[in-house]
């Protein structure tokens, strides 16, 4: 158990961050967590507490997390959208970074993502690596991990994908398709953040899985896997942004943005680092083949109805 007593996670009823905390309390720590949907079905019962993050007040902000040994931080947004968007999820983390250092945490484990650059005309790896930024800033000790997919029961892009083939005819990638990810297992993700939580060194790491898939190719193993082998077509970007924003309309969700695509085709989820991870997308997919993509994971549904389950639409 931690020293302080407690340790806290964002987002404990969400993705990531409820792996994270299974963890955590199956070590016999205690958890509370932070969080934008405080009327949302708590998983773990009276094990974990729960409490709004008041961004607008930094003292209550405070507060929450006094007397607390660490914290993991998976708090972020996909994309702008109404009342979420990048430049809040950078206000808000910054301002959550100052709380943390106030109420005297011991350390922070903060979720990243590969290849961020301040840089960057995307503003997800530029928010990213403004953040990274902040967190060394804030005199805290860190672990940043820099996972670049994520797969797991709860996943949208894998799952999305594999819905997408199993009710169109074709599949359109990307230009050439020969872009690469390297998907990490989000319980793999989660046993090296509560290991990196225990750790006392500055460290940043790129948390990666043990298979490198080209698109076309983790299509493709999708596609055999499920048992919907379509024909996979080479699309422009262009082309390829509004059928996924046809779909996305259809489903009331946004199914990929321009600046994903953009990511995408800069090979920006994929590094030279060797991996941390050990479960393979491909066996993970064998075993749920018979429920992979039978529906569709909605991004808007989770962000706007935070009284819902955390789940597939």
């Amino acid at each position: 158990m931690s020293e302080n007593g407690f340790d806290v996670v964002t987002g404990a009823f969400g993705y990531s961050g409820k792996y994270i905390t299974r963890r955590l309390l199956d070590m016999g720590h205690t958890v509370h967590t932070l969080t934008n949907s405080i009327n949302r079905p708590n998983p773990y019962g009276t094990q974990v507490k729960a409490y709004p993050f008041n961004f607008d007040d930094l003292e209550k902000l405070t507060a929450s997390l006094r007397g607390a040994d660490v914290l993991y931080n998976t708090y972020w947004v996909r994309f702008d959208y109404m009342n979420f968007s990048h430049a809040a999820g950078i206000e808000n983390s910054m301002r959550l970074f100052t709380a943390a250092r106030q109420a005297g945490v011991r350390r922070v484990v903060h979720i990243s993502i590969t290849n961020p650059s301040e840089t960057s005309s995307l503003p997800y790896f530029s928010g990213k690596a403004r953040l990274e930024r902040g967190v060394g800033e804030s005199g805290l000790s860190y672990a940043i991990l820099r996972p670049a997919v994520l797969f797991g029961k709860e996943d949208i892009l894998i799952n999305n994908i594999a819905w997408t083939l199993r009710h169109l005819p074709i599949f359109g990638v990307f230009g050439d398709g020969r872009y690469r990810l390297q998907p990490i297992y989000v319980d793999d993700l989660a046993e090296l953040a509560v290991y990196q939580g225990q750790e006392q060194a500055n460290r940043t790491i790129d948390a990666i899985g043990p298979e490198t898939f080209t698109y076309r190719d983790l299509v493709h193993t999708i596609a055999m896997i499920i048992g919907k082998n379509r024909p996979i077509i080479q699309v422009s970007p262009t082309i390829g942004y509004w059928s996924g924003w046809f779909i996305g309309k259809i489903m009331g969700d946004v199914l990929i943005t321009q600046d994903e695509i953009t990511g995408l085709m800069q090979d920006l989820l994929n590094t030279n680092s060797p991996p941390t991870g050990t479960t393979r997308l491909s066996d993970w997919a064998k075993e749920h083949s018979a429920t992979l993509g039978l529906h569709y994971a909605s991004e808007l549904r989770r962000r706007l109805h935070r009284d819902a389950a955390y789940e597939l639409s």
